[in-house]
């Protein structure tokens, strides 16, 4: 004689300890990751509830945000209760975490070194699985201005265009720029490519007086400095 299972699901949890309530009677900082997720996916598997699902993505995902934030929609949808509408749901609560994150007001951010540099750019190239190119636009006391994404490549290279790095420039009235691109690949050294363009840029810039403070080549961990190691 078979014994009759029936569902349990997170509806059948006391009210407290059901994500969205806890949420809305204790204040957001008080629920898990897991639980987090699984207001984003909303429901579970037919065996197991959202947060029950959450748990075990994080655990394939060594319980890391970050390595969360790196899989695919397929990925994702590799676990049985996650369809390609959760697993967008997720990837989207990751990306405006992620944008969140990397929105650091740049009102009175004042450039002093590189590095002060990667710590504003990291967050928004250093896990990036294709290239980007950015330029931070400064005034002069090397503050910045306004950050803008350039032009948006492959998985080896992007294109740099000059006019509108320039036409920028003007409607800003920037009087420095910092050139800032990513290299997936981990690698910081630059190529020919990067010295090219870097020097392509800093003969372009300075017909309209504006200098060239600085080019970062940005990894998620690391960073190269043009200025730093005197190439520029």
């Amino acid at each position: 004689m078979k014994n009759n299972q029936t569902k349990f699901t997170i509806k059948d949890w006391d009210l407290s300890d059901r994500p969205r309530e806890k949420m809305a009677a204790k204040g957001k900082r008080v629920l898990t990751d897991a639980e987090l997720i699984a207001i984003l996916i909303g429901s579970g598997s037919r065996r197991e509830t959202a947060v029950d699902l959450s748990k075990k993505i994080l655990a394939f995902c060594e319980y890391s945000l970050h390595n969360l934030a790196q899989l695919s929609i397929q990925q994702l949808t590799a676990f049985k209760g996650i369809g390609q509408a959760k697993a967008i749901s997720i990837i989207t609560g990751l990306e405006l975490g992620r944008r969140f994150q990397s929105e650091k007001s740049v009102d009175n951010h004042k450039i002093k070194s590189s590095h002060d540099v990667f710590e504003l750019m990291q967050p928004i190239l250093g896990d990036l699985q294709h290239e980007e190119f950015w330029v931070l636009y400064l005034n002069n006391s090397n503050k910045v201005l306004h950050k803008w994404e350039l032009s948006k490549g492959g998985l080896t290279g992007t294109i740099v265009d000059v006019r509108l790095l320039l036409r920028k420039a003007i409607e800003f009235l920037a009087t420095a720029v910092v050139l800032c691109h990513n290299h997936p690949s981990g690698n910081t050294l630059p190529s020919e490519a990067d010295k090219k363009i870097t020097h392509k840029l800093k003969l372009a810039t300075k017909t309209l007086d504006i200098k060239v403070v600085d080019h970062l080549i940005i990894t998620e961990k690391a960073y190269f400095s043009f200025a730093d190691e005197n190439l520029l």
